[in-house]
């Protein structure tokens, strides 16, 4: 059986990625610091899969703590998730960002030189695109500037990846620019678990819903767009982590020295007040919200061309924005006020 070692693994996507992996008959091996995840999680992955999924808990960025992993295990291949993602602290605290989103990256891709490993999946971003000129963005989109330290850490990674591949490492990788993830597994289990106040519009709407928090603000209803607000393509969690199973599974079929990226979206926009109507729809939850000033640094409207990834990975979403919502409010239900 395969082994993918999955950094970040207890996280949201990590979680739900381990979840496919398993479907699909391979077998994940998670590092994961617990910073932004919970110990619970593999607990509920073992209900989920009816396994102990082999976990280590420590920084992606030990060298001795990857070693140790991989005498124990043979990793065949790498999902590399693990990295800090708030935007406003990364402007406030850029050299954390670098030190830990960066130097993780070197790290493992030390040792996937050292120890013969050649397949990668890369935990990219849209935020890569900033606000780009022409809708919807393909992958060969130029990227722009990045509007925080975050997002240029993400296009320090890609750049750091091509010029891996073309050394002649031997390596195989693929970068998903994912866009929006939303929603929860079906079962409840698992789903976004953010510690403090959310970074993501949903679980403001859902811990708002819950009477966790007083109101939702809208940031900016006076937007050049169709009801005012931003838009952004929401993808569903479930079918995010199937892009990532399908993408390690696309790598081993792979000449070495490769390297492509595919955007990871339902190829439509949703606006934030769309958002909030869905909810209220599918919950039955009358939202407190109010529309704010704007926010600075938000990008007004972005949402993927999905072409690509559908041609080449045949890869779908398969779950609506209302499946998304419903699925988020089931968890946030499941939580309590946790």
């Amino acid at each position: 059986m395969k082994k993918i070692l999955i950094t970040g693994g207890a996280g949201y996507i990590g979680s739900h990625t381990a979840v496919e992996l398993v479907k699909a008959g391979l077998q994940p091996v998670i590092i994961d610091d617990l910073s932004n995840s919970n110990r619970q999680v593999l607990e509920r992955l073992k209900e989920l899969t009816g396994q102990d999924i082999p976990f280590f808990e420590g920084d992606c960025g030990d060298q001795a703590l990857l070693n140790q992993i991989f005498g124990l295990h043979r990793i065949s291949g790498i999902i590399h998730f693990a990295a800090y993602k708030a935007v406003g602290e990364s402007t406030e605290n850029p050299l954390k960002y670098y030190q830990n989103n960066v130097g993780s990256l070197m790290t493992i891709l030390s040792f996937m030189k050292e120890k013969g490993i050649k397949d990668l999946v890369f935990s990219s971003s849209c935020t890569v695109y900033g606000q780009p000129d022409v809708l919807p963005v393909t992958e060969s989109t130029p990227r722009k500037d990045a509007e925080s330290p975050y997002g240029n850490t993400k296009k320090i990674c890609e750049d750091i990846l091509v010029d891996m591949v073309k050394s002649e490492a031997g390596l195989r990788v693929i970068s998903l620019r994912y866009f929006n993830p939303v929603g929860a597994h079906s079962s409840a289990k698992i789903g976004e678990l953010p510690l403090g106040t959310p970074n993501n519009l949903v679980p403001f709407v859902t811990q708002t819903a819950a009477g966790i928090r007083e109101k939702l603000t809208v940031f900016g209803g006076d937007y050049d767009t169709p009801d005012g607000t931003c838009i952004r393509d929401y993808i569903h969690v479930v079918d995010l982590a199937d892009a990532h199973l399908r993408a390690i599974e696309y790598l081993g079929e792979q000449e070495m020295n490769f390297y492509d990226v595919f955007n990871v979206g339902t190829g439509t926009g949703n606006s934030v007040l769309e958002v909030i109507q869905s909810f209220e729809k599918v919950s039955g939850q009358k939202l407190n919200y109010e529309i704010g000033p704007r926010r600075p640094g938000d990008v007004i409207q972005v949402w993927a061309d999905t072409q690509k990834i559908n041609k080449v990975l045949g890869w779908y979403p398969k779950l609506s924005l209302d499946e998304s919502m419903r699925d988020s409010w089931n968890w946030q239900l499941a939580i309590g006020d946790k």
